[in-house]
């Protein structure tokens, strides 16, 4: 049985028409094994953002195909999509996107009460997943009450509240500062680590790069070496 867990073959994605028209990947491929930690690298307008999409299932990818754990996305419906998507992967992003008037608990459990959990499993599941964090004494505080780095801390715990074998983390510590960025660092290798959840994290921070057991360098949404990638910033 194979290790991989995501497989891109020739992926592309354009977006406009005519003029306006924007090629953001030109023919990806890649593979992410379970349990690595993987970095994909490019400067602004390189496509790694949207590749993080299309492997996330946030988008789908208008040539090139997909694999999941080994099976095709193309032969998933839409319900499908949503449904593994919302069972496999976390996702920790530079915006917060925490819901300003609910609870950190309310926050944490989102996609639980969307997989159509009962109330008392995913209250305990959020819960531990706080607890985890070292977030459980916020559980009742309203997300707007949090500091930067509590607010990452529980979107990591919302990543992790459905168990999931991926989290894929968009310059995770993009709005934060140096101390508390290292924190949430060090949080997310950790989960890597000792729970063995495969790690895909876009950035341009060569220093977090440098952390993951493999990187990919985007330039112009192509795959290129490091020293094309380095000539291009």
């Amino acid at each position: 049985m194979s290790d991989l867990v995501l497989e891109a073959t020739d992926v592309a994605k354009s977006y406009g028409r005519g003029e306006s028209r924007f090629d953001a990947l030109k023919g990806v491929s890649m593979q992410v094994r379970a349990g690595e930690s993987l970095a994909i690298l490019g400067k602004s307008g390189s496509g790694k953002s949207t590749l993080m999409h299309i492997l996330a299932l946030l988008d789908a990818p208008d040539a090139g195909s997909l694999r999941i754990s080994g099976h095709d996305v193309t032969s998933l419906s839409t319900a499908d999509i949503h449904r593994l998507r919302n069972r496999d992967f976390g996702f920790v992003f530079q915006q917060f996107f925490l819901v300003p008037d609910a609870t950190v608990l309310e926050n944490v459990i989102m996609p639980l009460k969307i997989a159509g959990v009962g109330v008392r499993e995913r209250t305990e599941r959020g819960m531990a997943a706080l607890r985890a964090l070292e977030l459980d004494d916020k559980a009742r505080n309203r997300a707007t009450a949090l500091s930067g780095g509590q607010k990452q801390r529980a979107v990591i715990a919302r990543a992790l509240v459905n168990e999931p074998t991926v989290i894929f983390a968009d310059e995770p510590t993009g709005n934060l500062d140096t101390v508390t960025g290292g924190i949430v660092e060090d949080i997310l290798f950790d989960l890597n680590r000792d729970k063995g959840i495969t790690l895909v994290i876009v950035t341009h921070d060569e220093e977090l790069a440098a952390r993951c057991d493999r990187q990919i360098h985007l330039r112009d949404g192509l795959e290129v070496s490091p020293e094309l990638a380095g000539a291009a910033a």
